[in-house]
C-alpha cells in the first residue's frame, strides 16, 4: 500500500475516532441535561399545583379544573392527588403522549428516565394532600434525537471537508516522492533528469536534492566517461590539424567498404598538395597549415553539398587527402573543387600553381585496399590537369534510374529481407531483425539497397521510400511474432509535417508499432533537441528508435542519456579484424563501458569471424549480427 494511502487512511480513522467521541460525549452530555430539566419541569408543576390548590382542598370542580389545565397540556404522563392522610388517591389523570418521530434504537440507547416531582397541598397548617407528577421523557428523547442529527451531519461534513483538505494537502506534499519515482524510472530509460518542483518541507526536500545530487553524479560520470572515449577515439583516428579522419581511420573505412557485398562499387579521389615540404620552407610552417585547413573545409563543404555527408573524408599523409564515396559521384564535383583549389592560389595561400593534384578511380567489393592505392598513385599519375572521370552516370541511366525507382514506389513493391540480430551472451536467442530493401529486376535478380540508394538520394525520394517501407513492414508485422528494426533517412524526421506522416501510420497500426523500432544513420541525425522531440513522439505511439552505424560522430554520444534510445549499433567498420587489431578493442570497450553506465545496449553490425564475435561477447556487447550467422532472408519467411 502507497504512502498516500496509509496516511490517508490513517486520516480517515482518526477522524472516525473524533467524531463517534464527540457524538458519544455529545449524547452523554445531553441526556443528563436532559433528565434534570425533566426532574425540575415535573417539579416546578408540582409545585405550582401544590400552591394553585391550598384552600381548594375541599372543592372538587377547582381540584379537577386545575389537574386537567395542566395535564392537558401534554408534557406529563400522570399527575395523581393523593390524600395525605389515608393515602387514598383524590384524583388522578394518566395519559401517553402522542409518540414522537424517534427510532426505537434511539430511545432504547438513550434510556432517559421520566421527570418525578411532588408537592404537599396545605389545608391551613395542615398537610391535606400530595401532588405528584410525572413527565413524559418523549418529548425530550425527541428533542435529543432532532439535536443529534444535526450534530451528526455538520461533524460529518466537517470531517468530509477536513478529509478532502487533508488529501489535497497530502498530494501536495508527496508530490515530489512521485517525481523522484519518475526521476528513477528515467534513469532505468537512460535519462538523467532533476527534479525541478523541490518541496518546502525540510524531510522530503532532503530527499529530492540527495536524488538531484545523485542524478548530477551519474551524468558527470557519464560524460567524463564519453569524452575520455572520444579522447580516444580522437587519438587513433582523428587529425588534429585539419579535424578530418585520419590514415588508420581511412584504412578502416576502406577495408569496411571493400567487404560490403551490399555495394556494387565505390569511388576514391586522392588529392596531393604540390609541393608541402617546399612550401613549408618558403612561407613558414603556420601559412602552409592554414593551406591544409581551407583545403579541407573545402573538401567538407563538397561532401555535404554533393553527398549529403554520406561520404568518407581523411588526411591520409602529410600533403595527402581521400574521399570515399559510394557508387554515385556526381559530375558537377569536379568543376567547382578545381575552382575552388584555383581560387586558393588567387588569395596567395601558395606560391606554386595549381595548388594542388587529384585523381579518381573506382573500385568494387572484394578489391584489396592495397590495390585500390596503388592503383590511385598510378593512374593519371597526378596529372597537371586536374580532373575526375565520371562512371557512366549519364542521362540515360539517370532516366532509366528514376523511372525504375518511381515504378517500385508507386507499386510499393520493395522485396523485404530480415537480418536476425543475435545475443552475444545467448546465439540460439534472436533479439530482433533488421529489414532490408530489394528491388526485384526485370530479369529477376535482386537489386541490394547499397546499389540503388545512392539514387535514391540523389532524386530527393528518400521520404517517399520511408514511407512505402514502413506501409509494407506494418503490414507484414501481422504474420511476424519477431521485433523488427526499420532504416529510414533523416529527411523523414527533418520537419513535423513528414514526422507526422510517420506517425500517423504507426498510429494506425498501434500492435505492430509497439514492436518496431526506426533506426537513423549517425550521420544523418538532427540536433540533439529535436532528436529528443522525435524520440518522445515515436514513444507515444507505442514505437521506439535506435542509432545505426554509429562511431564517426562519437561526440553525440553526450546527449545519449537524455535520448533515451533503444539501442546503438556499432558501425562494422570497427568491428572488423577486431580480434587481431587493438586499437578496435580498446575503442570498442571504452564505448561499451560509456554506454553501459546508462544500460544502453550497444549491438556489433558486420560480424563475420567466430573470433570477432569471441571479443565482442567478452567486452559485453549486447548483441551482434552480420553474416557469420547467416544470409539475410525473405521477411515473409522468417
Amino acid at each position: 500500500m502507497s504512502l498516500y494511502k496509509q496516511l490517508l487512511i490513517g486520516i480517515c480513522l482518526f477522524t472516525l475516532v473524533l467524531l463517534c467521541g464527540n457524538y458519544v460525549i455529545t449524547l452523554e452530555s445531553s441526556r443528563e441535561q436532559y433528565s434534570n430539566q425533566l426532574n425540575s419541569h415535573a417539579q416546578d408543576a408540582a409545585t405550582a399545583l401544590g400552591v394553585a390548590l391550598t384552600g381548594h382542598i375541599d372543592d372538587p370542580a377547582v381540584i379537577e379544573l386545575m389537574v386537567d389545565s395542566i395535564f392537558d397540556s401534554g408534557y406529563f404522563y400522570s399527575i395523581r392527588l393523593v390524600d395525605v392522610k389515608s393515602g387514598k388517591t383524590l384524583i388522578e389523570r394518566k395519559g401517553t403522549p402522542q409518540s414522537a418521530n424517534v427510532p426505537r434504537w434511539f430511545a432504547h440507547l438513550v434510556r432517559l428516565r421520566p421527570g418525578v416531582g411532588d408537592a404537599i397541598v396545605m389545608d391551613g397548617w395542615i398537610q391535606a394532600a400530595r401532588v405528584e407528577v410525572v413527565s413524559h421523557q418523549m418529548f425530550s428523547v425527541a428533542r435529543l434525537w432532532n439535536n443529534m442529527v444535526a450534530s451528526f451531519l455538520w461533524l460529518s461534513l466537517c470531517s468530509l471537508l477536513c478529509i478532502l483538505c487533508a488529501m489535497f494537502m497530502l498530494r501536495r506534499s508527496l508530490r515530489p516522492l512521485n517525481n523522484v519515482v519518475e526521476q528513477a524510472r528515467s534513469i532505468c530509460h537512460r535519462e538523467f533528469r532533476k527534479v525541478t518542483d523541490v518541496p518546502k518541507t525540510p524531510e522530503l526536500m532532503r530527499v529530492v536534492e540527495a536524488s538531484n545530487m545523485m542524478v548530477s553524479q551519474l551524468k558527470a560520470l557519464f560524460h567524463e566517461q564519453a569524452e575520455r572515449t572520444e579522447s580516444l577515439r580522437a587519438a587513433a583516428y582523428h587529425d588534429s590539424l585539419t579535424e578530418l579522419n585520419n590514415r588508420r581511420a581511412f584504412d578502416i573505412k576502406l577495408q569496411s567498404l571493400l567487404s560490403d557485398e551490399e555495394s556494387k562499387e565505390g569511388n576514391l579521389i586522392l588529392l596531393r598538395v604540390q609541393d608541402l615540404t617546399g612550401l613549408n620552407q618558403r612561407v613558414g610552417a603556420e601559412k602552409a597549415d592554414e593551406l591544409l585547413k581551407s583545403i579541407a573545409t573545402i573538401l567538407r563543404e563538397l561532401l555535404k553539398r554533393f553527398l549529403h555527408n554520406e561520404g568518407f573524408l581523411a588526411r591520409i599523409r602529410g600533403s595527402e587527402f581521400a574521399l570515399l564515396t559510394g557508387e554515385f559521384l556526381p559530375a558537377e564535383l569536379e568543376n567547382l573543387l578545381s575552382q575552388r583549389l584555383k581560387a586558393l592560389n588567387d588569395t596567395g595561400m601558395s606560391d606554386i600553381s595549381p595548388v594542388a593534384y587529384f585523381t579518381h578511380v573506382t573500385f568494387r567489393a572484394g578489391d584489396t585496399p592495397q590495390a585500390v592505392l596503388a592503383q590511385a598513385e598510378t593512374e593519371k599519375h597526378f596529372a597537371a590537369d586536374p580532373w575526375i572521370t565520371t562512371t557512366g552516370y549519364g542521362e540515360e541511366n539517370h532516366h532509366q534510374w528514376l523511372s525504375k525507382l518511381e515504378k517500385v514506389l508507386n507499386a510499393e513493391k520493395f522485396i523485404l529481407f530480415a537480418q536476425p540480430v543475435f545475443s552475444c551472451h545467448d546465439q540460439q536467442r534472436i533479439l530482433h531483425y533488421k529489414v532490408l530493401a530489394r528491388i526485384k529486376e526485370d530479369n529477376g535478380e535482386l537489386t541490394p539497397a547499397g546499389h540503388f540508394m545512392p539514387w535514391i538520394h540523389r532524386f530527393s525520394l528518400s521520404f517517399r521510400m520511408d514511407l512505402v517501407m514502413l506501409k509494407q513492414v506494418l503490414r507484414e508485422m501481422t504474420n511476424i511474432p519477431y521485433p523488427l528494426a526499420l532504416s529510414i533517412s533523416g529527411e523523414s524526421v527533418a520537419n513535423d509535417e513528414k514526422l507526422d506522416a510517420i506517425l500517423q501510420l504507426l498510429k494506425n497500426a498501434p500492435n505492430q508499432a509497439s514492436h518496431l523500432t526506426l533506426e537513423l544513420d549517425e550521420n544523418e541525425l538532427p540536433h540533439a533537441e529535436r532528436v529528443n522531440e522525435v524520440v518522445n513522439k515515436l514513444k507515444a505511439v507505442g514505437c521506439h528508435l535506435g542509432i545505426q552505424h554509429f562511431g564517426g560522430r562519437f561526440n553525440l554520444i553526450g546527449n545519449l542519456p537524455q535520448w533515451g534510445l533503444a539501442w546503438i549499433k556499432v558501425d562494422g567498420a570497427y568491428i572488423h579484424l577486431i580480434d587481431k587489431e587493438e586499437d578496435k578493442r580498446i575503442f570498442i570497450e571504452a564505448m561499451y563501458w560509456a554506454t553501459r553506465q546508462i544500460d544502453l545496449p550497444l549491438i556489433a553490425e558486420r560480424v563475420e569471424t567466430s573470433g570477432e564475435l569471441a571479443i565482442l561477447n567478452k567486452i559485453g556487447l549486447y548483441g551482434a549480427m552480420g553474416r557469420y550467422f547467416g544470409e539475410p532472408g525473405l521477411l515473409s519467411k522468417q
